[in-house]
Order: C-alpha cells, then structure tokens, then sequence
C-alpha cells in the first residue's frame, strides 16, 4: 500500500478496499522497521490510531472528504497540541504546544492521520538535516549520504514511504533541495498563501509552509487544505484559493518556459545540466516554448540570504532566554548566567552562527553596510524575477548543483554548504512559489528539476509538474529496500 499515491490511496478507502486503520498501522510498521533512517523524532501511534478510527467512523457516516484517513507526517516546526514540538533543538527538548498550528489544524479537520513528528536541521538552520540535536538524517539511496535540509527528516521519510506524504517548511530551499536529493516532489507556495501560524519562525520573512509528497497531484490536493487566509497571521493574504486539481491535466502547448542562464554555472555538475536538457526535451514534446532569460542578480542571493536570515533568525530566537519557556540551565548564578548558559547550552553551533550573524549585521555600526544593502539587492532579485515573467509563464533549472552528499562531508566548511542552496535562495527573496520534482539520476542518486511560477500561479506550476509526471516515471522510483 506504501507505494500508492494519495490520489491512489484517496480512491481505495472511498471503495472500502482497506480502512485508514489498515493504512495507518502499515506506515507505523514501516516507521519502526526502518528507524535507523533516524527520519522521526517522535511517534504519535497511539494518537494516530485514535485519529484513523475517527476517520474510518465518518467514512462509514458518509461523511468524509478526499484525504479523510490518509496517514501523513508533520515536520517538528509545526507546532502539535499536546504533542511535542522540538524543532530538533535541546532548547525545546520537552516543549510539548497547547495549540495545532493551521496546517496541522486544517489537516486535521479534513480527516488526515498524524503518523508523527519528523526529524529536521535545528530550528530549521541547516541545508543536510546534520544540525539536529537527535542526529543526522541519513537518505533511503544511500545511508551514508544526507537527505538535504532543514525538511531532511520530511524528504527522507517521504523517500522510504513511511508515510503517505509530509509537511515541510521553505526559508531557503528548505522542502525543494531535500526533495531534489531523495527523489520527491516539495513544494513551496507563495510567501502568504499558506498560514505561518503555530510555524515556529526562523526568518519572518521568507518561512513558508509546504509539501512533500510522491506526485504533483498529491500536492494539489494537499494545497487545497492548507492554502487560504488565516487572520491569525499578518503575512497571510486574503485571496481566494482555487481547486488546484481541477487544471493539473491542462493542455501545455504553447507556453513558455524560460530558462535562467545564471543556472548554469561553473559549479554546476555537467550531468545534472544534461538531466535538465533532457527534461525540457520533454516538455518540448508537449508543445511548450523554451527560451534562454537572465536573472542578472540571482548570483547575489546567497551572500543576501545569509545576511537577511540570519538577522531574523537573531531577534526570532531572543525569545528562548530560559526564563519563559525552553532550556534552561541549572543553578543560574544570576539572570546574566542564566541567559548566557541556557541559551548556550541549548542552541547547536549552527543555530549560534547564524544568531551572532544576524546580530552583528543589525547592530548600530553595521546596519547600513550589511542588512540595508542586502534587503535593497532583495528587491533587486525581486525585479529581475518579475521581469523574466512578463515572457515566461514559468522558469526551471536545477534544483541543487549535484546530487546528495556525503554525512560529514561538509559540515566543517558552512560557506560550501551554504552553495548547496544557490539556486532556491532566490525564490524565497522575492517571495515566489517554487517546487521540486524528479528529473533522472546520477551515479543512483536522484537530482530534481525547479519549477518556478509567479505569484499565486501554484496552479500553473503543478499543471507543468503533472503534466512531465504523466510522461515520465522518474518519480515512481524508490530507494532498494524501500519497495
């Protein structure tokens, strides 16, 4: 059953083929065989059983909707009433939300099945799921390579079908590089389309919720219970959400897909290069229109996103101080030492990096030099996208320069793992949705294609997403042991 697609899956239960209790005590089997991928941090069985009854309850009343009683997990930003949230970090080791965030809640009340919470980069702060104060992730193709970040444990549970889909959340590439490295389908909507509230925040202003899941169509149908206005949350737009479904099968011939030449660069691995040509071949075939466009400052996006982040990152986490909730250290000598020590106790180095980063870039002295000047190149960034779509219906390109690498491998060096994210940083600056789908493989690792769409065109981009899927099988394939 783990290899249905929710769509699948949706249609089995409505024809009584199996029950969510079925279904969800085979992904809790799966989770237990398959622990030493190390992709959850917590596992609700007891609660998901509960839950899948519940479901199957209304089934019988009539009374269930599409995703009524599909089993899904949910990165441990989000947080879970009466369950715990970490985020992955000791400072919210035993944080246990007395509130669902609105993705959880709006899942919850279309009928899905909390399997648990999955394992990610601390606070969302890394680009291979190794910041993780419970260890690093390891990736179903190869167990000694990472499944990318920060949805790492998302991406690598989704990879093992060990659970019909999971929730991710996009600051900087952090559900569609992760997809890309474990041949899954992430998406990220536009910055407003989905709530942020009960979204533990890293960077105000680029966290996104989002998806990752088997297919393009499973996304749809997630996005139609997700997406929307929540007034709980100033960054959500009020703006009506469309089926997304209903224009997945829409007729390509004629649109146009640009194709940034920054993409291909120097660090580009030739063969992921020759997996994007191969790809537009395709699309090609369908009737779309490709043409080369520039993004003259996307080159600028990485050095931008690390000063913008981390700034956010800075104040965001001022909060956990040890005094009203989170770590806190023992035998405080003073409030002084009881800042210090909890805080440096309870946050990884990267967390520190980026919190020191963010500080020293908004204080007195160099606030001009860094954090202005980075959010004037944001909205240059902002520019070169909206102009490239008054050609284009879509851009794509490499999701990431190579395919996974090893655990280890870069974690002593940041500003190389921080290139690991140069073409999806961009996206996030100027707010635009973005996705990951699979695209081939390289020496039996997977790398994705990025679809890229303009502001609330998540239809559009799902519709190019579908409309490749239906053509290829890339995105059938699971890693060997995982069948």
């Amino acid at each position: 059953m783990h290899t249905k697609t929710i769509a699948e899956l949706s249609r089995m239960l409505a024809a009584g083929e199996t029950s969510s209790e079925e279904l969800t005590r085979h992904y809790l089997e799966r989770i237990r065989a398959h622990a030493d991928l190390n992709a959850f941090i917590t596992v609700t069985e007891e609660e998901a059983l509960a839950e899948a009854r519940r479901a199957d309850a209304l089934r019988r009343k009539g009374e269930a909707g599409p995703l009524a009683g599909i089993p899904i997990a949910q990165k441990d930003i989000f947080c879970t009433d009466g369950v715990k949230t970490t985020c992955a970090s000791k400072m919210l080791e035993n944080f246990i939300s007395p509130y669902d965030a609105t993705v959880v809640e709006r899942m919850k009340r279309a009928g899905m099945v909390m399997l648990g919470k999955t394992n990610m980069d601390e606070f969302a702060m890394g680009s291979s799921n190794e910041t993780s104060y419970f260890g690093p992730v390891k990736n179903p193709w190869d167990k000694t390579r990472v499944p990318g970040g920060s949805s790492g444990g998302s991406s690598a549970a989704m990879a093992a079908r060990l659970a019909a889909a999971t929730t991710g959340t996009d600051t900087g590439g952090s559900i569609r590089q992760p997809a890309a490295l474990t041949n899954t389908t992430g998406l990220k909507p536009t910055y407003g389309r989905v709530s942020r509230y009960g979204m533990i925040a890293f960077a105000s202003s680029l966290d996104q919720a989002g998806t990752i899941t088997a297919t393009a169509e499973d996304a749809a149908m997630l996005l139609n219970v997700i997406a929307g206005f929540d007034e709980r949350d100033s960054t959500s737009v009020d703006k009506p959400v469309p089926d997304y479904t209903a224009t997945l099968n829409d007729d390509i011939a004629g649109l146009v897909i640009g194709v940034p030449k920054e993409f291909f660069d120097d660090g580009l691995d030739p063969r992921v290069a020759e997996c994007v040509r191969e790809a537009l071949k395709v699309y090609e075939r369908l009737g779309a229109k490709i043409v080369d466009v520039s993004l003259p400052n996307l080159g600028l996006s990485v050095p931008t996103y690390y000063v913008v982040a981390p700034a956010e990152c800075s104040s965001n986490l001022s909060r956990f101080d040890g005094v009203r909730f989170g770590y806190r250290c023992e035998n405080p000598t003073s409030l002084e030492d009881l800042y210090k020590r909890s805080r440096g106790e309870g946050f990884g180095a990267e967390v520190k990096r980026r919190i020191m980063t963010g500080t020293y870039v908004l204080s007195a002295g160099y606030y001009d030099a860094y954090y202005l000047k980075a959010q004037k190149t944001r909205e240059l960034i902002k520019e070169d996208f909206c102009r490239a779509f008054e050609k284009v219906d879509v851009l794509m390109g490499p999701t990431t320069p190579t395919a996974a690498f090893g655990i280890g491998e870069k974690t002593d060096d940041p500003i190389t793992m921080y290139l690991n994210d140069i073409y999806v940083n961009g996206v996030n600056l100027a707010g635009m949705p973005g996705m990951s789908i699979p695209m081939g493989f390289i020496d039996g690792l997977p790398v994705g294609l990025q679809i890229i769409g303009n502001y609330f065109e998540e239809a559009k981009m799902l519709n190019f997403a579908h409309r490749y899927q239906r053509e290829t099988d890339w995105h059938t394939k699971l890693p060997k042991g995982f069948e």
